[in-house]
């Protein structure tokens, strides 16, 4: 039927760009959110003739995000000297030496480090899996070897995986598999998220379709 052909066209058109619009959207109400709690907290602190003024902040649409994000971009050139470096340690220290505050602290360093870092291993693979189930064959990202106590127990010849959920793969499944029970991909990571994302719908560039035997 033409109608629901033009709808499905239609809609493969604006969902891209809606969804793109809304993650947008959503990290704009964050840094806002942010930036208003630290509003509060100054106002908080400050003599009630002070407070009064930082109340018309408020209501800057905007100002939030840009605020934050100098922030951030102040930050990081701050922190790309040696000065900046030397007093980061003394901080990260400082933090390391909170109870409890410092489990929480730590783990999400270790976590941004190594997801975030040039160096890092996490995400720079893609990889065939068979999971939930042998037979059975999903997407998964190498994350890196098991390491630690973990590592002594299990041997070289593992790696650490993370099995993305479709099609929100920010949530997904933290799996340990021997080497050999995993194929490496040549296409991208960009390329397998969105495989993934897609279910299985957009296939990789440069990947040939099967051909029938």
């Amino acid at each position: 039927m033409p109608v629901k052909k033009y709808l499905l066209t239609g809609l493969l058109v604006w969902l891209p760009l809606a969804i793109t619009v809304w993650v947008l959207l959503w990290v704009m109400d964050l840094l806002d959110g942010i930036f208003m709690g630290l509003v509060s907290m100054i106002q908080a602190v400050s003599p009630e003739s002070i407070a009064a003024s930082w109340e018309h902040v408020k209501h800057i649409p905007g100002l939030g995000v840009l605020l934050v994000f100098a922030g951030l971009l102040l930050t990081g050139a701050l922190v790309s000297n040696v000065a900046g470096r030397w007093w980061l340690n003394h901080w990260h220290n400082l933090l390391a030496k909170i109870p409890v505050f410092k489990s929480i602290y730590n783990s999400v360093k270790k976590v941004s480090d190594t997801l975030f870092s040039s160096n890092g291993n996490a995400f720079r693979t893609a990889l065939l899996v068979q999971y939930p189930r042998p037979g059975a064959w999903t997407i998964a990202f190498q994350t890196g070897t098991p390491a630690g106590e973990v590592g002594s127990h299990l041997g070289k010849d593992f790696v650490s995986v993370y099995v993305p959920t479709t099609p929100n793969p920010t949530s997904g499944f933290f799996l340990m598999l021997p080497r050999a029970d995993v194929i490496e991909l040549k296409m991208s990571v960009d390329e397998a998220l969105t495989y993934v994302i897609s279910m299985g719908s957009v296939a990789p560039t440069g990947v040939p379709a099967n051909q029938p035997d």
